[in-house]
Parts: structure tokens; sequence; C-alpha cells
């Protein structure tokens, strides 16, 4: 198959398992990419995707407006494909071209017979435009309301930085040397690149590359890592030695920081998945750390702790995800209203399991990618009700928006994702 045809079924078939089985973006993205030995259509194949991903609601306005009847069901690789092309247009790709390698690859598809409306499709696309759309639409009702319930005057600019695409951060190994060095190499290999004033390891590409083309990354000099999330180590600035714990640390980003700041720490990297937990192995092997890592349920010790309390845990929680859409924009497709309370759950049973883990004096961080305030303020505020040896700890203004029980980055600002931190002392 020609290698730009085979790109466009590649797409086609990973939004296809998105859109309509109710796939992982990311699981399905790393099975369908091996298969494509070029890395620029490996590429390719992940910006269409997620160019769609973050448009389907402007997408399907134009198929509702052109399609007598929508594409669904046996016809659903059809919906896919149409946005497989759409997305090219929006990428800025030759219209000849993308036209041409969509038609054949409806073709590919086993889909002869309807070539001639995706030629036609994508013409009038070319032609007319897409229609736009407000980028609400791309959420859920119930969640888009959400939203604008608990972030009244954010929301509007929340819906915005959601539906474009997130830059590339970088946290430097201070171990390998300064970040201002780290820029120097960047610098000295043609990459264009600035430091971050909030975030004292952190660089933000202006362009995107894979990671094996960053100078160092393979030796372990550089980790990739939004900004947001490295201002973890910011909040939860252990005493040097300290035993730490880092609760639910898949993929290990948040640990790694730590003992690169201070290899003295003893921490311990707990994840609940035996899978996760290998792959966070080998980020630590890659940087060079000695990390206890276990595979345990956090919110149950007595399977895996060994009776010694904790100078200082970190519990990123599982949550909606709400602030990361514009990386995972697979979540406004899959969440479902009632997740919320099972994640809310599963949120407190970390909080009051872990809670007796930590010694007197001893701090824990409580994290989430989420910006809805009943995974964050709402649950820190219901912990605090219920523990009465727990003192909240305000954290400064760069780490966002003081909410009261916490502080909440949103999406976007300083160009980070959205994310919230509350930090807890133990009385």
């Amino acid at each position: 198959m020609n290698p730009g045809v085979a790109t466009r079924v590649a797409a086609t078939r990973v939004l296809d398992a998105v859109l309509h089985h109710g796939r992982s973006l990311k699981t399905t993205l790393a099975a369908a990419l091996p298969a494509l030995a070029d890395p620029r259509d490996r590429a390719l194949v992940e910006a269409i995707v997620f160019t769609a991903l973050r448009q389907h609601a402007r997408f399907d306005a134009a198929l509702a407006q052109w399609l007598e009847k929508p594409p669904v069901g046996r016809d659903s690789e059809l919906r896919a494909l149409l946005y497989t092309g759409f997305a090219q247009r929006e990428l800025g790709l030759p219209a000849h071209a993308l036209v041409a390698a969509t038609v054949d690859a409806a073709r590919a598809l086993g889909r002869p017979h309807q070539s001639g409306l995706v030629n036609a499709i994508l013409r009038r696309a070319q032609r007319e435009g897409l229609p736009e759309v407000d980028d609400a639409a791309a959420w859920p009702p119930w969640l888009a309301e959400r939203i604008r319930q608990d972030w009244p005057r954010d929301a509007d600019a929340i819906f915005v930085a959601s539906a474009r695409a997130a830059p590339m951060w970088l946290r430097v190994n201070p171990r390998d040397g300064s970040r201002d060095d780290y820029l120097q190499r960047l610098t000295d290999a043609g990459i264009d690149a600035t430091a971050s004033p909030e975030a004292v390891d952190a660089i933000r590409l202006a362009t995107p590359l894979p990671v094996h083309d960053l100078p160092g990354f393979d030796a372990g000099t550089v980790s990739v890592q939004d900004a947001a999330a490295q201002r973890v180590a910011d909040a939860l600035p252990p005493a040097r030695g300290a035993r730490v714990l880092d609760a639910c640390a898949a993929p290990g980003g948040k640990a790694a920081h730590l003992l690169e700041r201070d290899p003295s720490l003893r921490l311990t990297a707990l994840d609940i998945d035996p899978r996760r937990v290998r792959r966070m192995q080998d980020t630590f092997a890659r940087l060079g750390l000695d990390v206890d890592t276990r595979a345990g349920d956090a919110a149950q010790p007595a399977d895996w702790w060994d009776g010694t309390a904790f100078d200082a845990i970190l519990i990123d929680a599982p949550c909606s995800a709400t602030g990361i859409v514009r990386r995972q924009p697979d979540v406004l497709l899959h969440r479902r209203e009632t997740d919320i309370a099972a994640l809310n759950k599963i949120q407190s049973d970390l909080l009051d399991g872990l809670w007796p883990l930590l010694i007197p004096g001893g701090t824990l961080l409580y994290a989430t990618c989420s910006i809805l305030h009943a995974e964050n303020t709402t649950q820190i505020q219901a912990f605090l009700a219920r523990t009465p040896d727990a003192v909240l700890e305000l954290l400064g203004a760069s780490f966002g928006h003081d909410t009261g029980f916490g502080s909440q980055r949103l999406p976007g600002e300083l160009g980070m994702d959205g994310f919230f931190q509350a930090r807890l002392r133990k009385a």
C-alpha cells in the first residue's frame, strides 16, 4: 500500500475505534503506529487523529449539513474517514494531495462504492470551509454545565484552551547540568525553546519533537512533563533523606523529578497496575534512578506497607482528566456523569487510607489533573472536616487560583495543563 494511503487508513481505523467502539486513544495509537516505518507518517497519523477528536463537534456539524443521513452503524468507518479528510484540511495539507490520498484510502478500506462521496464531500470542504461551532459543543452537555457552574468567569477560556494543541514541555534533570546549559544544547541543535519562569526545571518547545530527537533524552538528561505537573516537586519539597511515598505513581514522572532534585530521598513508587509499574521501571532505568517500585492498591496499605511511616506522601489521584482534554481529547467522548461519583469514592478512600501512614508533622500532597470542584476543593473540604489532625497549608499564587482548599491551574494558563494541588500537614 502506498505510504500516503496507509497513513490515512491508519488514522481512520484509530478514529473509528475511539469514536465508535469506546477504545482508548492512547492504547489504540500505541498499537497502530509501529506498523508505519517512517516517523513522519507516524507523526501525521497522530496529528490527524488529535485534530479530528478535538474538532469532532465541528466535523459533525459539517456532515449534518452536507449529508441527508449521517454515517452510522456499518458506515461509522466512513464517518471516521471523512474526519480524517477534514483534519488534513485543518492541518493545512495541500488540497489535491489530501483529497486523492483519502479517496484512495476509501478503496483500501473496502469502500470503493463510497469513494465518489468522499471525493465530493472533501472538495466541498475545500470550497466552502467547515462550519464554525462553539468550542463548548465538543463537551458532553452535563460536563460543560459543570464547568460553567464551577468556573463561571473562566468557562469559555477553558473550552477554547481545551480545543487547542498542547505545547511540549521538557523537564531538565539537574543532576546532568543546569537548565541554562540544556537550553544552549537546544540552541546549538537548532531547536527553538524558552524557559518557564514558574517551573525552575521546565522548558517549552516552540514545536513538538519526537523524544529521541531531543539531545540527551536517551541518556536521561531530559524528560517530557507538563510544567504544571512539575510544580509538584515545589509543592512537596521533602527534607533531605526523607521517606516518601508516591501512591499513584505511574508513569513515574513526579517520583523521578523528586529524586532528580534529591537522590537521597527514600522513595517508594506504588501503582495498582503491574503493567504500569513495569513501564515506570523503564523510566527510572533511563534516568539512572534506584526506586523501590511496588504494585498494590494504595487504599489498602495492609497488602503492601511495611509498617514504617512516611515523612511525605503524594497522592496524584485518579480523576476525570478534565484538565488535560487537549492532551486526551477522547475524555470528552468516554466520560460519563456517573464516573464522577465513582472517582470521588476512590479519591476519598485514598486520602483516608493513606493519612495514617504519615508521621506527625509530615506532609501529604493531594493532586489531580481535574478542574472539577467535586474532585478537588470539595474533596479536600470534606477530608478536613472528618480529619481533625489535618491542616491545610496554602500554596502561593504561582500555583494557580486559590480555591480556599487548594490551588487550581486552569488549562492553557501560562501554557500549562489544568492541575489541582492541596498540601496538608499532619498536626
